[in-house]
């Protein structure tokens, strides 16, 4: 008998499949971590905003949300990452009579989005959109 041959086949299939299996846990860990960043940007960039309530809400280019998450974030593609800030008027408390509504009491909400890309071959094509969403009180 020459089984010299089978081994090497039987190795080849079983090793492609533990690869595979090792890169789409790396990949559903690495989609963690960075759900995990989103969440935390928005809330770090709704805390700039309240902080600076002025710049934040009145928008202007560039968006100094934007350039605050983008300096954070290492490791997101800054092209895949969007910073929205919104500013709502009409709220108890908010003292600000004209728009942006970026006086003291007023509500300040940032929505921070990222188009997380897979590295494993299999699911690479698959974009999986992660967002996240913070509200503070401005509270000076």
């Amino acid at each position: 008998m020459n089984d010299r041959g089978q081994v090497l086949a039987e190795f080849a299939v079983a090793s492609l499949a533990a690869i595979t299996i090792l890169l789409g846990i790396i990949d559903v860990a690495r989609a963690v971590y960075t759900y995990h960043l989103v969440a935390e940007d928005a809330r770090v960039a709704t805390r700039y905003a309240i902080v600076n309530a002025v710049a934040a809400c009145a928008g202007g280019s560039p968006d100094p949300l934007q350039a605050q998450v983008s300096n954070q974030s290492w490791g997101m593609t800054p092209s895949a990452l969007t910073v929205t800030t919104t500013c709502p008027g009409g709220n108890t408390g908010c003292t600000s009579a004209a728009a942006p509504f970026n006086g003291a009491g007023c509500l300040v909400t940032v929505t921070v989005a990222y188009s997380f890309h897979f590295i494993t071959p299999l699911i690479s094509i698959v974009v999986l959109p992660m967002s996240s969403q913070s509200q503070m009180v401005i509270s000076q």
